[in-house]
């Protein structure tokens, strides 16, 4: 996380605050590939279950903020040092984010039900879920690598995942139209995918807090942002 001190016990404190973003990182990735594989499969248990985890991302989240608190207190850090305590309480808050939008997802699985239309209209929003669990688990995988021009380039691919709630948005949309009795698991499976392209900004956010603790100089301030439901005032 940064260069060795001359207290080794300030080097452990920094080790652990690093720590425990990877197990936030590890626990949001579970949450959100097992949230999307429920609204596929209908699988309830397993929604119920990443509701439950949703309490562990929160008391990692606490346990986080209180250690670095604690090391700000004590140590005084400066320059990487802070940089790195305060990027780390940053990134878990967007990670505790992501851990209640899978919640959200999963709390809408058995609102969506079951049987062979159901699964036609959950399936339209695989795409997407899949282009979120990879922007996830790279964001993650380079952060716990240093690799900060990946992180980059992690950014700007949040531009594919807005083309692609764009797209979950309008099929969804003439679903309903076809046949009002689509209304209710649509509408349950338009916020699913509203809840998908947050998850995808919230890792954006994580690659440029990342990136500023890596490298010291923050991002430029233009994000890519293709949400073109937002422009027709229809947003999910």
């Amino acid at each position: 996380m940064a260069g060795q001190h001359i207290v080794a016990s300030f080097d452990e404190e920094l080790g652990q605050i690093d720590r425990l973003i990877r197990d936030m990182g590890d626990l949001a990735q579970a949450m959100v590939t097992a949230a999307t594989q429920s609204l596929l499969d209908n699988d309830v248990p397993l929604a119920q279950r990443v509701i439950s985890d949703d309490v562990v991302m929160d008391a990692r989240q606490r346990e986080l903020d209180e250690r670095a608190i604690a090391l700000i207190a004590k140590r005084q850090p400066m320059a990487q040092d802070l940089r790195a305590v305060v990027g780390a309480i940053r990134m878990a808050s967007d990670l505790e984010r992501i851990g209640d939008l899978a919640k959200n997802i999963s709390k809408r699985v058995s609102a969506v039900g079951q049987g062979a239309m159901q699964r036609k209209l959950s399936h339209s929003i695989d795409g997407m879920a899949q282009l979120v669990r990879a922007q996830l688990a790279g964001v993650i995988d380079n952060y716990v690598g240093r690799n900060p021009q990946a992180l980059v380039t992690l950014r700007a691919d949040d531009e594919n995942i807005d083309v692609q709630y764009t797209a979950v948005f309008r099929e969804l949309l003439t679903y309903m139209m076809e046949d009002p009795r689509n209304i209710t698991a649509c509408t349950h499976l338009l916020f699913c995918a509203k809840n998908l392209e947050r998850i995808g900004d919230h890792a954006t956010n994580i690659a440029e807090n990342a990136y500023y603790v890596m490298v010291g100089q923050q991002l430029p301030l233009h994000r890519p942002k293709l949400d073109e439901t937002s422009i027709s005032g229809a947003s999910a």
